[in-house]
């Protein structure tokens, strides 16, 4: 029995800057898979999430969530559906302390009990945050922020999470924090699309990879296939 897609990105093109920088890109994720977009600086990979998520108007193809075209929603409105992403650069509310962070996250919701019980989730997945619940967000380090904006991005209760580049700029023990957290969310029932620099990381963890190369998606596989595969290695390995 095949599992059902969530998410379906047919023939999409979107410019950036008067730059096509996404020329016609397929992939989907299914229900219950963690799915890994890697590729160089530049290929086109945020602009994709981008796009997927409302934030940057495509110029053709179509991005389908449910079975129903999302294009030209806003990421309020996807949000609620159950997409939720965490942005290249984590985007964190600076000036608001990290509880506010978190019930931001929520703000979909309405279940004041089940928006308690998980913000104590949250202090268990991220025991830092705990600490400083009280700490204006932009007083974090890196990797504090990322912890926080995947926490926010959980509150919503989420069906499918898009990461884009989580590790980048964090420290080696945050990156491995960071993927533990993106294993743990996985592990518990949440379609994961991951996009990331880090090939052989991303690769270790998923089901499926898709690789993007100067806009395009030029290979697509089982990602332990494709973590031995010479040509990824050679390109995204350094081997």
């Amino acid at each position: 029995m095949t599992s059902k897609t969530l998410l379906k990105v047919s023939n999409l093109k979107v410019s950036y800057g008067g730059i096509q920088a996404v020329k016609g890109v397929d992939f989907e994720v299914h229900e219950g898979e963690l799915v890994s977009l890697i590729g160089s600086n530049g290929a086109g990979k945020t602009t994709t999430m981008k796009a997927i998520t409302g934030t940057l108007a495509i110029n053709a193809g179509d991005i389908e969530y449910l079975g129903k075209s999302i294009k030209g929603q806003g990421p309020w409105d996807l949000v609620k559906q159950g997409l939720a992403m965490v942005p290249e650069g984590r985007g964190v509310f600076t000036r608001m302390t990290i509880i506010e962070n978190l019930q931001m996250g929520a703000y979909i919701r309405d279940d004041k009990d089940g928006i308690a019980a998980d913000m104590e989730k949250m202090f268990t997945i991220f025991p830092r945050l705990r600490e400083r619940k009280d700490q204006l967000a932009g007083t974090m380090s890196g990797g504090e922020q990322q912890m926080l904006a995947m926490g926010r991005a959980l509150m919503s209760r989420p069906k499918v999470l898009l990461l884009d580049e989580p590790s980048m700029g964090l420290s080696p023990i945050m990156v491995d924090k960071i993927f533990e957290v993106v294993k743990d969310v996985y592990a518990q029932g949440v379609t994961v699309l991951l996009v990331e620099q880090n090939a052989s990381r991303a690769l270790s963890i998923a089901n499926r990879g898709y690789v993007m190369e100067s806009g395009i998606v030029t290979m697509t596989g089982d990602a332990k296939d494709m973590l031995n595969d010479p040509k990824v290695r050679a390109a995204y390995l350094g081997e």
